[in-house]
């Protein structure tokens, strides 16, 4: 947080959308902080942070997880194989074989997968927490119902996916989400109809592109990538735009 108080100005997801929805750049330097999945972590470690330094972000949150102990698929995955090697893939292996199969194909590996083990917990959010979140600056938005991938769904299922998670957020927060987060960054053309047909004004992919001051179309927003273990040199590299731009070139984009 405090690198990037250094070179860039957060500013609010309300920003965001009055940029969009009044077609006027924002100011140079302009940076928002987004959070995809909801983990724990957001409010324990990421918002005391944010508060001590008044920087607003936005927590994307996968709807159906919330008030559970139910884990995460990847988490779950992570778990259940461990450091073995099950049906010839370790878990690393079958996390990116998931993401390419069909939803069907996905939760049927699943149940193989859990066939005999005890079952994978990971405590999530709370509703409380969701509101000590808001009431703090971080705002809290869509992120789906499960977090499939929604390219690899059914009509049906995306629609599905989209609008519970938007019916149960709605329910929680006392508000309607706006904003909307594609699982895994897959871009869907039929959840973006869905998000507009519900009202949404703003959509994020997870492409690692630096984005411009105002963006080309509202529902496709491009966001960079920045994790837990990305260290403080790669960090400013990817800001400046150096690191997004070679990512692109040798189409890992």
């Amino acid at each position: 947080m405090d690198r990037l108080l250094r070179i860039a100005r957060p500013v609010s997801l309300d920003e965001v959308e009055e940029a969009v929805a009044n077609r006027r750049p924002l100011s140079g330097r302009a940076a928002l902080i987004t959070f995809d999945d909801g983990e724990r972590s957001v409010y324990e470690h990421g918002l005391p942070l944010l508060r001590e330094r008044g920087v607003p972000a936005v927590a994307f949150v996968i709807a159906s997880l919330i008030g559970t102990d139910q884990p995460s698929w990847w988490y779950e995955v992570q778990r259940l194989v461990g450091d073995r090697v099950v049906a010839g893939r370790s878990a690393a292996q079958w996390l990116r074989h998931l993401k390419t199969v069909p939803q069907a194909a996905r939760l049927d590996a699943l149940e193989s997968l859990r066939a005999g083990q005890d079952p994978v917990r990971q405590p999530q959010l709370t509703a409380q927490e969701l509101v000590a979140l808001e009431a703090g600056g971080v705002r809290v938005e869509n992120h789906s119902a499960t977090h499939p991938l929604l390219d690899r769904c059914s009509d049906d299922d995306v629609r599905r996916e989209v609008v519970a998670g938007h019916e149960e957020l709605k329910k929680l927060l006392g508000r309607t989400p706006r904003a909307f987060a594609y699982p895994n960054g897959n871009w869907d053309v039929r959840a973006e109809r869905a998000l507009h047909e519900l009202g949404y004004t703003t959509g994020f992919l997870f492409d690692h592109r630096l984005g411009p001051r105002l963006p080309g179309h509202p529902l496709r927003i491009s966001r960079l990538r920045v994790a837990t273990t990305t260290p403080p040199d790669r960090f400013e590299t990817i800001l400046s735009g150096l690191h997004p731009a070679v990512h692109a070139l040798r189409g890992l984009g």
